[in-house]
């Protein structure tokens, strides 16, 4: 024991004075004495991925899984590695651990545990975490931010309403808050929360991300009375904001996108073919605000079905085949490696990590709205897989990207010529998927959807290989989790309100559609 100490001791010194080899190969002793001891296999995990070293990392993440883990606190370090490599089931597994259920546990813990469980899209084990934070004495105004975000997610709504309210009451420069409170219901001049927003704009830090979202929920509330030059001015501010805030290299992503139809365009994407067994994933992909969420609903109401959520799996798995982690996906690094892939083993490994998430169903829904960039890979590596694509009119998804606040994952949201740029390169690339996997995609078009809905929900039924169920096209009895910038507006009835929506700012909006137009 005292020589594993002093190995300890040396090994944290050698990283104080950021000698990482040194640190490494110490670490690497103290394995060799004792290959059970999960605190190096995090540590040499960490190292390893900051090393773009996704698969070595990965490894060490489950060896560390596998060792005796004593405490709350160092679960959650185990379950933080686990879900940096991408091994979501293995998270899974992680957040059932019997200490996390029947030991004590601070409520700086359980905060931490809801943020990873909220990570790996299980909602209702981090609402959990924040109810027994919230017995144990938690509060104040960033608590009860988090815990309506939750309750959102959960169905909750009035209790999420209450909640909010009192949070922004609380501190009313915590825009998101407002934001998402704002986004609840339709608002009318004898119930809004305009007031509250001013209160907000006059102390928050201009020039912050909590500015803008206060802009974007003013643009809401401003909008829903029938206040549309506010409302325009409201959201131009908003959007100048968040653009000032975000870099986005609309040269730089046309020419990655050229560069994955280049090395894809011998992809040779499979037939389509059942999995031997287990569950079978239903993709829908398209960009934000396309209607994916609504499609998602429909097919998942299907008896057979479940909605699996916005999965980050597949990409995961593409990094973990590259052997390389990066804020882009698909970087130079990424994409040479792509030919090399062994494909039917990608396909694989990303049922392996998400067969868990379709509850005992057949089917399970994987609606990350970004996997259209990933379609044809999807394509080759998973045969069974049917391939849903929203396709919805370019001035009406634009508009809903531009006045959405989309957060950082689409930072060419907030300038319409990235904007436009950006929708151009999409359609690019859908265009080829299409040619390189012939027949394994289904364009959805939104405007029927929402004016045919049944019509359409029986032809992507039978591409999905499922009989039609008429209670399908009723959304309002969706009861499932729902973690989506639609998330209220997804458990509503369909309507067709969304068609055209553009048209109300016409003049302001001349700029995009001359640059979609020109493009």
């Amino acid at each position: 024991m005292r020589t594993l100490d002093a190995k300890w001791q040396r090994a944290q010194r050698y990283l104080e004075q950021g000698n990482v080899t040194s640190a490494r190969a110490a670490m690497e002793s103290i394995l060799a004495s004792d290959p059970d001891q999960p605190h190096a296999h995090v540590m040499l995990g960490g190292m390893a991925w900051k090393a773009d070293q996704v698969r070595l990392g990965t490894e060490h993440a489950l060896a560390a899984m596998r060792c005796r883990l004593d405490s709350p606190e160092f679960i959650c370090d185990v379950i933080a590695a686990l879900a940096s490599v991408g091994e979501a089931a293995a998270v899974h597994d992680l957040l059932a651990h019997p200490l996390l259920t029947y030991m004590p546990i601070s409520i700086p813990v359980l905060m931490r545990l809801s943020g990873l469980a909220q990570g790996n899209g299980e909602h209702d084990r981090a609402l959990a975490c924040l109810e027994r934070a919230r017995s144990l004495g938690a509060g104040g105004a960033e608590f009860l931010e988090y815990l309506g975000v939750q309750l959102v997610f959960n169905g909750k709504l009035d209790e999420a309403e209450r909640t909010l309210e009192e949070c922004v009451r609380l501190k009313p420069t915590l825009g998101r808050a407002a934001l998402l409170l704002s986004r609840l219901k339709s608002q009318s001049a004898q119930r809004n929360h305009l007031g509250n927003l001013a209160t907000g704009l006059a102390r928050v830090e201009r020039g912050s991300v909590q500015h803008a979202s206060l802009e974007f929920a003013r643009y809401k509330e401003f909008e829903d009375l029938q206040r549309d030059d506010e409302a325009w001015a409201a959201l131009l501010e908003a959007n100048r904001v968040m653009h000032a805030h975000r870099t986005h290299d609309p040269d730089a992503e046309e020419a990655s996108i050229q560069r994955l139809i280049d090395v894809t365009a011998d992809l040779g994407a499979s037939q389509f073919a059942a999995n031997r067994e287990g569950a079978n994933p239903i993709f829908v992909v398209g960009m934000p605000r396309s209607g994916t969420t609504l499609l998602d609903r429909i097919i998942s109401n299907h008896s057979a079905v479940v909605d699996a959520g916005e999965l980050d799996d597949f990409g995961n798995q593409v990094r973990w085949a590259v052997n390389h982690m990066s804020p882009q996906l698909l970087d130079e690094t990424a994409l040479a490696r792509l030919q090399d892939v062994d494909f039917p083993d990608l396909g694989r490994r990303y049922l392996e990590h998400t067969q868990w998430r379709a509850g005992g169903k057949a089917h399970y829904v994987d609606k990350l709205p970004a996997n259209w960039l990933l379609a044809g890979l999807i394509a080759r590596a998973l045969p069974g897989a049917p391939i849903l694509h929203m396709v919805r009119d370019p001035m009406d998804v634009c508009f809903s990207n531009w006045r959405a606040m989309l957060g950082d994952a689409y930072p060419y949201s907030y300038d319409m010529t990235a904007l436009a740029r950006h929708h151009a390169a999409y359609q690019k690339l859908m265009a080829h998927w299409h040619r390189v996997c012939p027949g394994r995609i289904l364009d959805v078009p939104y405007v029927e959807l929402v004016n045919q809905p049944e019509r359409v929900a029986r032809r992507v039924l039978e591409f999905c290989g499922l009989p039609f169920e008429p209670g399908c096209v009723d959304v309002t009895r969706n009861a499932q989790h729902l973690a989506t910038l639609s998330m209220v507006q997804a458990r509503e009835p369909i309507d067709t309100r969304g068609v055209g929506a553009w048209r109300r700012y016409d003049k302001q909006l001349e700029p995009l559609r001359a640059q979609l137009a020109g493009i």
